[in-house]
């Protein structure tokens, strides 16, 4: 049965057409149902320009069909797989079908944004819609031609067929197509007859990535492009004094030096997240060259002299402010069923832990980077950024601007991870654009990234469970964490609604360390906290930890708390399948096995991590992983999302550690930082749950469960329960993948 659009759904500010001059149309809409009100589309069509549209189809004569694509891509697959939706229901051969990275509009969009996993799950009604609009306005076309009834007619892989037997391409009817009136309430396909969706679609842009051809902000070049390195504070708390540029300028290749920092450091105050600055200081400095590898060199020829603005923090200090947060009274407390005090007095039994983990940096394979050439009518900016509109607008309030002055063109990026959310960077490179009024791209270096960012903030978790009578009857969380705790929604994923007595308190230290979004915010280390929590309890009531879960999952089922965020069948459903295939309950000798179960970004996740002894080490072999995440559009894509964040939970789990001395990050590159080698990563064999339901995300959901997953085996292999991340350093082993 087909879905109808709904009534109340607005039409006119959803798709918009018009005939394109030599022949062809153009398509477009806004991508999450909400253009502005009063955007119009101009009639004429040489007022048309790429940037007066959300995102839009292009059809050629020749019935090649151009889709662009709206969404900025950092690997996640979006541009691929949101025009996929496209073409399903515009029902073209998808090697007809070529993508193009479309631009910010400022004017139309709502969510132009890379984050949270959001992407596909907002926006499969919208596009879907629109090319099933797109090829009814064909197939109406087509039927005045020929004279008959719409409803005679089909259309399937861009050929029209009416009741004789006769057809029409796409192509041969776009412009009298493009003249026709949008039509209302058009049907989209049942899921049985999906020909694209549900099938693997190569990368669109693969070939030019295996082969190198420009496609990320470092390739971007324009004529009479200057380069920028910024000598930015060398620790957190340090802000600038004085400086000497006198060697740096006179260095080849070198066309000046400059001071920066008031503009930005004024809009970024009390903005998230928690920049460090410092009220009318100019407290970077910028040197500009002919070249990059020039700009750095002299930038490490500068002679500055720093003071210390606030204090300046070690890791030490701050595991202190945690612990003593956990250990006193002053909690926000964001979720609190029942009373937990009462049922910790009454307990039989009380199992306290605590667990730890470190800031960790995004560590993107391309360094910040970004293009900016500001004139007096026009802002040009062009790079990797995930927050494309919330960053113009920064731009232009930075600059005293009109946010309409603003052409912003995104690249694809290698790598964001959530750092790429803020836009700080872009700032810097507008900053000097402004001053200097030459095209110009600052480059960050790797040294640059790791010490001056944005990181995962530093957490610790203490759980508490009440025991009586051999039920659990009271679960205490307590979150420290430095600058920002959860996000709202967390305390109600599960056990949240399965237990009577549940209760989430949260405190927090202000740092002067920049934190912020990293892949899976919050719940990359929550997961392991609450997941091996679980797990030792199971253990402490002498109940499989399975049939636990899934017994306190019975008792969330036709639960009217309006609260809870997760699905106890799908979480069902994932559990028994990932038992199913991960042979969990009959391992192989020697195999020693995690199960962890767990719902972010909404999506179900459970996975089955298998961990041998090898030299009596623990070596994870295998990650077994089931996932609903309803509708898969392109399942090589959602592969390889699945498996990058596997890898990545595991990866950082083991090793990610970045620890500070007096403001100062003590790793700057990959020398110092242990990443998880190529050679160590596990297998990752993956089963999806197969329905119907609209699509949720899967750039971040199976990276939490990793850690918890791999720390239970680990437990089961030594004997050990592990509390603190990283791993290895936990266990005092330097090795413990191979």
């Amino acid at each position: 049965m087909s879905t109808l659009i709904p009534s109340n759904f607005s039409r006119r500010a959803f798709l918009r057409t018009s005939s394109i001059a030599g022949g062809g149309m153009l398509i477009g809409f806004n991508l999450f149902t909400a253009c502005k009100p009063k955007a119009e589309m101009p009639i004429d069509i040489s007022q048309l320009n790429y940037n007066d549209f959300n995102a839009f189809i292009k059809i050629s004569d020749d019935g090649m069909v151009t889709i662009f694509a709206p969404n900025p891509e950092i690997g996640q697959g979006v541009k691929t797989s949101m025009p996929m939706l496209i073409a399903e229901e515009l029902d073209v051969p998808w090697e007809h079908v070529n993508v193009v990275q479309g631009k910010l509009d400022t004017e139309n969009y709502t969510r132009q944004i890379a984050g949270g996993s959001q992407s596909i799950r907002f926006g499969w009604e919208p596009l879907r819609q629109t090319g099933a609009t797109a090829r009814q306005m064909l197939v109406n076309a087509a039927a005045v031609r020929w004279g008959v009834d719409a409803s005679e007619c089909t259309a399937s892989q861009g050929v029209i067929t009416n009741a004789a037997g006769e057809t029409l391409g796409y192509g041969d009817v776009v412009k009298e197509a493009a003249t026709l009136e949008v039509p209302e309430n058009v049907g989209l396909k049942d899921p049985k007859d999906f020909k694209l969706i549900g099938t693997d679609a190569q990368n669109v842009d693969i070939d030019k990535i295996i082969s190198g051809k420009p496609l990320f902000g470092l390739d971007y070049k324009a004529e009479g492009m200057v380069y920028a390195s910024v000598l930015r504070p060398p620790a957190f708390g340090k802000t600038l004094e004085s400086f000497d540029a006198t060697e740096a300028k006179a260095m080849p290749g070198v066309i000046d030096v400059i001071q920066i920092g008031e503009k930005a450091n004024h809009l970024l105050t009390n903005k998230e997240p928690n920049w460090t600055v410092q009220l009318g200081k100019s407290d970077k400095v910028v040197v500009i060259a002919k070249t990059t590898w020039e700009a750095m060199k002299a930038k490490n020829a500068i002679k500055a002299v720093w003071s210390d603005a606030s204090p300046m923090e070690s890791t030490e200090f701050q595991d202190r402010q945690l612990l003593d947060l956990l250990d006193g009274n002053k909690f926000n407390t964001m979720r609190k069923d029942g009373n937990v005090k009462k049922a910790f007095a009454e307990a039989d039994e009380i199992l306290e832990r605590t667990y730890e983990s470190p800031f960790l940096p995004h560590n993107c394979m391309e360094p910040m980077n970004f293009y900016a050439n500001i004139t007096d009518e026009k802002i040009h900016l062009v790079g990797p950024i995930q927050t494309p509109e919330p960053t113009a607008g920064m731009v232009a309030a930075m600059l005293d601007r009109d946010v309409a002055d603003i052409e912003l063109e995104m690249t694809r990026m290698g790598g964001g991870f959530g750092r790429r959310l803020y836009c700080d960077f872009v700032l810097e490179v507008a900053e000097i654009a402004n001053a200097i009024r030459k095209p110009i791209k600052m480059v960050s270096s790797r040294e640059d990234d790791m010490t001056t960012g944005v990181y995962r903030p530093a957490i610790k978790y203490r759980i508490k469970a009440g025991i009586k009578d051999g039920k659990i009857t009271g679960y205490h969380l307590k979150e420290a964490a430095i600058n920002d705790n959860m996000y709202g929604l967390i305390p109600n994923f599960f056990p949240a609604g399965a237990l009577e007595n549940y209760q989430v308190d949260v405190a927090n230290y202000k740092s002067n360390i920049t934190t912020g979004a990293w892949r899976a915010p919050f719940t990359n280390f929550l997961s392991f906290a609450e997941q091996s929590f679980l797990d030792e309890l199971a253990e402490v009531l002498d109940i499989d930890p399975v049939q636990m879960r899934l017994d306190l999952l019975q008792k969330v089922k036709g639960t009217e708390d309006e609260r809870i965020e997760y699905s106890a069948e799908r979480m069902e459903d994932v559990i028994n399948l990932v038992v199913e295939k991960s042979g969990l309950r009959n391992p192989k000798d020697g195999v020693y096995q995690g199960f962890c179960a767990y719902y972010c970004h909404n999506t179900h996740i459970a996975e089955v991590a298998d961990v041998v002894l090898e030299n009596n080490q623990p070596v994870v072999k295998k990650i077994t992983v089931a996932v609903d995440c309803g509708v898969v559009v392109n399942p090589l894509g959602a592969l390889n999302q699945i498996e990058g964040g596997v890898i990545d939970g595991v990866g950082h789990s083991m090793y990610g550690n970045l620890t500070f001395e007096d403001g100062k990050p003590q790793s700057d590159n990959y020398n110092s930082y242990r990443l998880i080698r190529m050679k160590e990563a596990p297998k990752v064999e993956t089963h999806f749950v197969k329905n119907t339901l609209s699509p949720t995300g899967l750039g971040e959901p199976t990276l939490p469960p990793a850690g918890a997953a791999v720390s239970i085996a680990i437990n089961k292999a030594t004997g050990n329960r592990l509390y603190k991340q990283p791993f290895a350093d936990n266990m005092n082993k330097k090795e413990l993948i191979g």
